[in-house]
Formats: C-alpha cells, sequence, structure tokens
C-alpha cells in the first residue's frame, strides 16, 4: 500500500455542533439562530421530534420541516439526517436529539429489550448494552460522514447528588469535570465530546453558551458573555469553509447545470435571476456553496417530476 501526504489546508469543514438547555434556556431559537447565518440565504432542514414545535418559528427562519416519530432509534435518526444531507440543504437541525437516548424506542428502551431477550438475569446487565451501544456508534459514524453542517439539539435536566459534608448528609448540585454543575444533556455521555462543538444554554441567561467542548479555533467567533446570534453562525461558517479555492470552472459548471435542470423544471426564467442577484452580492466561494446546495434541490425535484 502506498501513502501519500499532501500539505494539509482547512476548506469545508462540516460542522457537528450541539446546544443542549432545559425549557426557557433558548436551545431551539439558537440553533434556528445558528442555521440561518450558517445556511446564508439558503432554506435549511429540521428535523422536529417535539410534535411539531419548530413550526412556531416559521415566521422568523426560512427552514423545510420533517417529523421524526417513536421509535426513536439511532438509525432512524441517521436515516432522516442523511435524507436532508443528500437532498442539498447546507444546514440540518435536529430537535430534540435526547429522544435517541430516552425517548420511546430509544438507547434506554432498546436496552431493556435486549436485558429481557437475554433472560432478565443482573449477569446479562452490561451484556445488554452492546446491540444499543452498536447501533449509537454506527450513527455517529455516519454523522462525519456527512457534507452539511449539523445541529444537534438535547434537553438537559438538573442532577444532584448525596455527599458527607462536615459530618453531616447534604444533597447537592451533581459536580462536574466540565464545571457544568448540576445540569446534564440527556443524551449518550460521550456524543456531546464526539461533535466539533456542544454548549450548554441555562434559564438564567438563555442563549447564552457554557461550553461542553470548544476547540481553540472556534473561541474567537463563539463569545461566551453574550446569547448566539445569527452572526455566531455566519462567522463558523466562514471558517469551515477555511482556504478552499473555488475554479471560475467549477462555478461555470455550477452554474450550467443548475439552469439546465430549471429548463426541465420550466422555471429557468426565475433561477437565471436568483443566480444573478446572489452572485453580486457573495464572494466566489460561498456562490459555490449556494450553487450546490441549489443544484441537489433542482435534482431532487427533477427526479419526482419524472418518476
Amino acid at each position: 500500500m502506498t501513502i501519500t501526504f499532501r500539505a494539509a489546508k482547512r476548506e469545508n469543514v462540516p460542522l457537528l455542533l450541539g446546544l443542549a438547555g432545559g425549557t426557557g434556556s433558548g436551545k431551539t431559537l439558537s440553533a434556528m439562530k445558528l442555521a440561518k447565518g450558517l445556511a446564508g440565504d439558503a432554506r435549511f432542514a429540521v428535523i422536529d421530534t417535539e410534535s411539531g414545535r419548530a413550526k412556531h418559528y416559521a415566521d422568523d427562519f426560512a427552514f423545510d420541516h420533517a417529523d421524526l416519530t417513536a421509535p426513536f432509534r439511532p438509525n432512524a435518526y441517521a436515516d432522516a439526517i442523511k435524507a436532508a444531507d443528500d437532498a442539498g440543504y447546507p444546514v440540518v437541525v435536529v430537535d430534540s436529539m435526547s429522544h435517541e437516548h430516552a425517548g420511546e424506542g430509544g438507547l434506554l428502551d432498546m436496552h431493556e429489550e435486549e436485558f429481557q431477550r437475554l433472560g432478565g438475569r443482573d449477569a446479562v446487565k452490561m451484556t445488554a448494552w452492546i446491540a444499543p451501544k452498536m447501533e449509537h456508534k454506527r450513527f455517529v459514524s455516519r454523522l462525519l460522514q456527512l457534507r452539511s453542517h449539523v445541529i444537534l439539539c438535547f434537553r438537559a435536566e438538573e442532577k444532584t447528588e448525596i455527599v458527607k459534608e462536615g459530618g453531616k448528609t447534604v444533597v447537592r448540585a451533581k459536580q462536574s469535570l466540565t464545571g457544568l454543575d448540576g445540569w446534564l444533556p440527556i443524551t449518550e455521555k460521550n456524543l456531546p465530546y464526539e461533535l466539533t462543538m456542544s454548549s450548554l444554554l441555562t434559564v438564567d441567561a438563555p442563549g447564552v453558551p457554557r461550553p461542553i467542548k470548544l476547540p481553540e479555533q472556534l473561541r474567537p467567533f463563539v463569545p461566551l458573555d453574550k446569547p448566539i446570534v445569527e452572526e455566531t453562525g455566519r462567522q463558523l461558517a466562514l471558517w469551515a469553509a477555511g482556504s478552499a479555492d473555488v475554479s471560475p470552472d467549477e462555478v461555470r459548471a455550477l452554474t450550467d447545470e443548475l439552469l439546465e435542470l430549471a429548463g426541465r423544471l420550466d422555471v429557468r426564467d426565475e433561477t437565471i435571476a436568483k443566480v444573478d442577484e446572489h452572485r453580486g452580492g457573495h464572494d466566489q466561494a460561498a456562490h459555490a456553496r449556494w450553487l450546490r446546495a441549489q443544484v441537489a434541490r433542482a435534482r431532487q425535484a427533477s427526479e419526482k417530476a419524472t418518476a
């Protein structure tokens, strides 16, 4: 086997972002703002496990919506996210990811089902985790293969512990190595650390991120003393685009394909106007990203029209 090394450069990095919080912490709104900043002028996708609650923001953000219902298997999440990625959405929001762990048919239910299948004895409790953990691991592997930016929203719950202090038994907020004492995302414990960046939001400061994982490279774009805004997403998108060079030939080829597809769909004139408008207000790299998203959606529309 021959291994070839080339100069490394950051280009078109898909971001995996996590936001956790309790009711009233602003996680869904913050996810929407991040998504809009990351997507620019393009529509983004929202996968909703919360009975359509994401639609509350339909007047404020341009997104396409899909419901995900029980059973909340890791594979069901992976399939839904991949469908959005295949459709060319630049950003996919999942609200809430916590059902994959604690929802109907999620990891906890999968463990119980496997536990009973293996005989329901204490000796098989750990063994019963093997199948659920493997399916979750496959889900994480599929996340890492996406082209879209993905924002995962998690519910969080307050945790307490009973300890001895000064000879007395006291109940206190559960201590955490991250400094996020008392609050934990409802998810498989390693998932927030598998992401590019993850944060906890709290009710006392809605939308203000408290880092669970925040790489040094991203710190300049994520202020920790004020709420997440669209500009946060825009700055992250610029960083993720990196040093990629987009050639005029690539832009020309994408434009030609989009206009050909638009002709098949009888929307060529409108599409030409949109392309000209977008090209005038964005640099070449941003315009190429927009074109890729439009081509992917036009391909999907063309396939449906000819099915």
